[in-house]
């Protein structure tokens, strides 16, 4: 049996259609829908896929509880939580377009958006095939990260605007210990999907309040 065409060490026991290559078990757990955009119609794929999903609900990068004290809640940064505002933006928007979306899949969403944050790696594409991402949220998610900018009330001279992969993957894991604490082991329902609609509408209505106070 000839070795695995990624790691050229193990033995390449499974043959991968979208890399159209044959690896080995580890290298195909490693790159399924991370670095590879599996096709649907792959038996790894759909044998792998609800324990992987089980991994990643059970997978800790932070206590699912909350900071004890409010004080070492990272979001009373401003800079910090300009970037939560902007990471849960796309949450909102997607809760708001399919009433059947759950905590679960904003968990997953969230940890797709972690994982290419933290690898810094693109899904590899077939040429012909559509140029659609496996977790549409996640990316969402992604890419306003990537564009999001914070500029407080007062700009100091020399201080970064653009936010480090450190400090993305920071408020990204409190997010998703936010989402654990919020469902408290139900995420087949919407807590924190509807904590996040009521922060967002408690926003927009302030926002209407300064705006009047302003006029008069």
């Amino acid at each position: 049996m000839k070795k695995c065409s990624r790691c050229n060490n193990r033995k390449a026991k499974r043959f991968c259609p979208a890399l159209d290559e044959s690896i080995c078990s580890l290298c195909c757990g490693q790159v399924r829908e991370k670095e590879v955009h599996c096709l649907t119609t792959c038996p790894f794929l759909s044998k792998h896929k609800s324990y992987q999903e089980k991994r990643i609900v059970e997978k800790r990068h932070v206590s699912q509880r909350l900071p004890a004290s409010e004080e070492e809640d990272i979001l009373k940064d401003e800079r910090m939580a300009w970037l939560a505002f902007h990471i849960e933006t796309p949450v909102k928007e997607f809760a708001k377009r399919n009433p059947s979306f759950n905590d679960r899949e904003a968990l997953l969403a969230l940890d797709y958006a972690r994982d290419k944050i933290e690898k810094s790696r693109a899904l590899v594409l077939l040429p012909d095939e559509t140029i659609k991402p496996q977790n549409d949220l996640g990316e969402a998610m992604y890419h306003m990260m990537e564009r999001c900018r914070f500029e407080g009330r007062i700009i100091m001279i020399g201080k970064p605007l653009t936010y480090s992969q450190q400090e993305k993957l920071k408020v990204l894991d409190r997010i998703i210990g936010a989402v654990k604490h919020l469902a408290r082991g139900n995420l087949e329902g919407r807590t924190y999907i509807q904590a996040v609609t009521e922060r967002f509408a408690r926003m927009k209505n302030l926002d209407q309040q300064k705006k009047v106070l302003t006029i008069t």
